[in-house]
């Protein structure tokens, strides 16, 4: 009766946290704590019909105790951590891991043997997302899914994409260790290329995964910066046998949630002192391509008033993008000019080809693409009045916004709660493999503080401590959503 007893007071907790009868079991993992409180039978009756579980399935899972503690192993975490950041082109403190190189390759070989080591069965595609996957009790249920990428920008930092790996797993160990067994399967997931550096496809794995039928059909002509294909590349690594990248499209039932767990990447958890990130949106970028083309000449011989200069085009454009981005009303509104690059290229030549790229960003879908209309009518303007042609204006991707699953946010919030520890609802304004996994299931994400908010970039740091906080909060979420 001691199990069932404990059995019905999480229930009673989880009813209290969420008021919600649908995020429930996952909150009996709660760390260093004895629960031994009488309940008579008609009380367990109600709370049955109430939660909708049934003792008479559940309570073995809890018989060898009433005692549940969660334990992270913090300095296996950060071993590994450092181990995997060993795998890169560039030496340390910085990672440099580009997709299919040597280094990637090992790198997915270490993640596959901790899966294996934490009693995962492991899948791959034929693109190199590998999967993790823990049976539950009812395998046939849609599963819930966990995890991020381990692919990092040259010279960047070894704790982006990383954490939500190496976390994720290490997030099964914990529930390994505390007796816990789920009803849903539990499946983690390291998604290929998040990164866009060698083939400028962001999200590549995840993106095929949501069902992308023009990546999948334009990967088989897709080349790097040194001519090499994507297919070469793949097949190089070990995938792409039978290049045909339909067959990593998910099922809509695959999964019934996915949570990803990241550190901010921003400096604002850091700085009000809050232990978690409870992500609401994910804000989505939309990426344009502009070429202007005007006449060229001799920088002292064509006087200003005969220019068709196509580099100040450009640069005057890049300001309109400010100004637009600023006209939005709105904080989330974000616009950048990340490459601007002049033909040809001489100290003394008047400008006759420019080249811009452009990343504009929100979470607001429609307010993003308004701002994409006036830097349109910008450029058209711009280049009536300094008399150059707009050679090129092409909108690359215009990715939808994502906004995370209700569900997925109070079993969030229920854990950091049980937990006792601080939280923050915002949104996430870098993107994320999850952006497109909200497209196949219930989505939310867990950010943890990072060191200044630093990046991409070697000074990129989280602390122990933090990460394994995430790891509890996402153990006790994957738990709450095996159960709903």
């Amino acid at each position: 009766m001691a199990a069932s007893r404990f059995l019905f007071i999480i229930i009673i907790l989880v009813v209290l946290l969420t008021s919600s009868s649908s995020i429930g079991l996952g909150l009996g993992l709660i760390e260093n704590v004895v629960v031994d409180i009488d309940i008579d039978d008609e009380t367990i009756k109600t709370m049955e019909e109430f939660s909708g579980y049934s003792s008479s399935s559940l309570v073995h899972q809890f018989q060898s105790s009433s005692s549940l503690s969660l334990v992270v192993d913090s300095l296996n975490l950060s071993k590994q951590i450092d181990d995997l950041s060993s795998f890169s082109d560039s030496p340390s403190p910085s990672v440099t891991r580009i997709l299919y190189s040597d280094n990637d390759v090992r790198a997915r070989s270490f993640i596959k043997n901790l899966m294996a080591d934490a009693g995962l069965s492991i899948r791959e595609d034929s693109v190199g997302n590998i999967f993790g996957r823990w049976e539950g009790s009812e395998p046939d249920l849609s599963a819930v899914s966990t995890g991020s990428h381990i692919d990092a920008i040259p010279y960047s930092g070894k704790y982006d994409g990383v954490v939500g790996v190496l976390g994720a797993i290490q997030a099964i160990h914990v529930l390994n260790r505390s007796g816990f067994k789920p009803k849903r399967s539990l499946e983690v997931i390291m998604f290929t290329s998040e990164e866009p550096t060698r083939y400028g496809i962001s999200c590549l794995g995840s993106r095929l995964l949501a069902g992308s039928v023009s990546l999948a059909e334009t990967l088989k002509q897709t080349v790097d910066n040194h001519n090499i294909s994507f297919l070469d590349a793949a097949k190089s690594a070990g995938y792409a046998k039978n290049e045909d990248f339909s067959n990593v499209f998910l099922d809509d039932q695959t999964y019934s949630a996915f949570v990803e767990l990241h550190i901010e990447q921003g400096p604002i958890l850091e700085n009000e002192g809050v232990s978690i990130g409870i992500v609401t949106a994910i804000a989505a970028p939309a990426s344009i391509k502009v070429e202007f083309g005007g006449n060229g000449g001799h920088a002292g011989a064509v006087l200003m008033p005969q220019r068709n200069d196509a580099g100040l085009a450009a640069a005057e454009l890049a300001l309109a993008v400010e100004k637009h981005v600023l006209e939005s009303g709105s904080i989330d509104t974000v616009g950048t000019v990340g490459i601007l690059e002049l033909h040809p290229g001489a100290i003394n030549s008047i400008p006759s080809k420019a080249h811009v790229e452009i990343d504009t960003r929100d979470i607001d879908e429609k307010r993003r693409n308004n701002v994409i209309e006036k830097i349109h009518e910008s450029a058209v303007e711009i280049s009536k009045r300094r008399g150059v042609e707009i050679l090129e204006f092409k909108i690359v991707n215009q990715d939808p916004p994502a906004l995370s699953d209700e569900s997925v946010i109070k079993a969030m919030e229920s854990a950091t709660q049980v937990l006792n520890l601080s939280n923050k609802k915002m949104i996430s304004r870098a993107y994320h493999d999850s952006l497109f996994m909200a497209r196949k299931a219930a989505m939310g994400m867990i950010f943890i503080p990072c060191y200044k908010g630093y990046s991409h970039k070697p000074e990129e740091y989280a602390s122990p401590e933090d990460i394994a906080n995430g790891v509890k909060v996402l153990a006790l979420t994957l738990a709450n959503l095996s159960f709903n």
